[in-house]
């Protein structure tokens, strides 16, 4: 009897205190949810829109009536912000630049702050600034005439084994007659292109199997995040007990085979460095890695920061932009006047005699304007990667404590009505004034803005040009079955949006 009482008083405290707790706020902090035991506000997201954070945010700013909603992970304060205009704001304000210390970027880099996406402060500048610095020199930020002739000569040989068969086992996997399997299809001239700026070589056609593996794991990665992700920065635990149930399996299998491919190129390219001459980035790095250790007690440079670096830059190139392209072609089977508008254009300006380059892309606006309109009509990141407030600090007239997480909901600014008039319309005509692309009519941001503005924003908008282009001038694409495609496929939500592999027929034009 008196255990039983004893049972009943810890529950009714327990009650009360949740109570008292779930509706503690700091002063002048955003509006937003109550605060449950242990997770906070999270779960209230994950379960207002299932599988899209993007618009379950959305939904919370229009039940708070507030263009900044305000909740806790945890004890963690977290910031969603909204609107365009403010949007923008947060991406400008320095104070806004630093990043979440969570076991999920540790667990992909040594333990360690490391690389770049997860990094902020002196070590983030310093080691941004230096890899951007030499990767320029290689196309990586600018037009190079050697790397744009890499990502055609492995665009052509995708296409050569369509037209002409398979050589190597491994490319049965990829191509099976006249069907091709995306995204992976177009993932070796993003993953070569992006090893001629590290090291100014590509691999040969019968290591192409390395590249889809690499192609593999970037996606497993990518797909790792799901509506337990954010549980698990919250209680780290999990990864323990349920690290495939929460992600953490594949985030590390995924990160770890890119790691250490790095890992061995390194380890290949230290055998031959030479500190009097530099052949390439890594070269670079490895000689100012050693200045740095002769000269200063505070160096950033290490071989394990090398690696990061490499990986995080990899990671886009190795499944985002593929998936990007593979939405488009999935598109143009729903919407198939899409398709006959690309043909009808790249046949009319390019024809038929030879490869469209990036002298081709103004001339080219409505393939240009396909592809800017779908990194807008499919946000590939709704909510970016978290940003975190470094200092105190104000917006929108609420308080933002120091170490704030802050995400951007890119997803409202891409289908505001204000700006874009039919946002849920696939219309790459709204960038074309006159015949002419108009670079001023495309107010979405897919690769953010400010100092956190994606590194390869300018590598991606060339690569999938180019490899569009000349994919799109070789083939006219149908479903694998020959069957009109009625719906789009299902959306998997992780760090980025993917859908799931797919076969589809492509018939040659030329």
């Amino acid at each position: 009897m008196i255990g039983s009482l004893i049972l009943l008083f810890i529950i009714a405290f327990l009650l009360k205190y949740s109570y008292s707790k779930a509706y503690e706020r700091d002063e002048n902090f955003p509006p937003g949810p109550i605060r449950l035991p242990i997770y906070g506000g999270y779960w209230i997201i994950a379960t207002k829109v299932i599988n899209n954070l993007g618009l379950a945010t959305m939904k919370l700013a229009e039940e708070y009536n507030t263009k900044v909603v305000g909740l806790y992970l945890g004890k963690l304060p977290q910031i969603l912000v909204n609107d365009p205009a403010t949007i923008k704001e947060v991406l400008s304000r320095e104070e806004f630049d630093g990043r979440l210390d969570t076991v999920l970027a540790r667990a992909r880099s040594y333990w360690k702050k490391l690389g770049i996406f997860f990094t902020d402060g002196y070590f983030w500048h310093v080691q941004r600034r230096y890899s951007l610095r030499y990767m320029r020199d290689s196309g990586f930020g600018r037009r190079d005439e050697t790397l744009e002739a890499a990502i055609v000569h492995d665009t052509k040989n995708m296409i050569e084994m369509v037209m002409h068969g398979t050589k190597y086992p491994a490319e049965k996997n990829i191509v099976n007659g006249n069907l091709i399997y995306l995204p992976h299809f177009f993932a070796v001239p993003f993953i070569n292109g992006l090893l001629h700026v590290f090291v100014r070589s590509t691999l040969p056609r019968e290591k192409y199997a390395d590249i889809w593996e690499l192609a593999r794991k970037a996606l497993l990665f990518q797909r790792s995040s799901n509506d337990l992700g954010g549980a698990v920065v919250i209680t780290p635990w999990l990864k323990d007990f349920f690290p495939k149930l929460c992600g953490y399996s594949d985030l590390t299998k995924g990160n770890g085979a890119i790691v250490k491919f790095f890992e061995t190129l390194i380890k290949e390219v230290q055998q031959t460095h030479d500190e009097s001459y530099d052949r390439h980035f890594i070269d670079s790095y490895l000689t100012k890695m050693k200045e740095e250790k002769r000269t200063s007690n505070r160096t950033t440079y290490s071989v394990e920061q090398l690696a990061l670096i490499c990986t995080d830059y990899m990671f886009p190139a190795a499944s985002a932009v593929e998936m990007m392209l593979s939405l488009l072609v999935e598109r143009m089977l729903l919407q198939p006047e899409i398709q006959e508008g690309i043909h009808e254009e790249i046949d009319r300006v390019v024809g038929r005699d030879r490869i469209p380059t990036l002298d081709d892309r103004a001339k080219l606006p409505y393939t240009e304007a396909c592809i800017r309109e779908m990194l807008r009509f499919e946000t590939l990141v709704p909510l970016g990667v978290a940003h975190r407030a470094m200092v105190d600090t104000k917006l929108e007239g609420f308080d933002i404590p120091k170490d704030t997480s802050v995400s951007v909901n890119l997803l409202s600014l891409h289908t505001d009505k204000k700006i874009w008039g039919d946002p849920e319309n696939f219309r790459p005509e709204r960038y074309i004034v006159d015949g002419k692309l108009q670079v001023t009519s495309d107010k979405s941001l897919p690769f953010g803005a400010g100092r956190r503005l994606c590194a390869g924003e300018t590598y991606a908008r060339q690569g999938m040009f180019l490899v569009f282009a000349v994919f799109m001038q070789a083939f006219h694409v149908s479903t694998a079955d020959g069957r009109p495609l009625k719906k789009p496929a299902k959306r998997i939500q992780g760090i980025i949006t993917s859908i799931p592999e797919f076969w589809v027929r492509v018939t040659p034009r030329i």
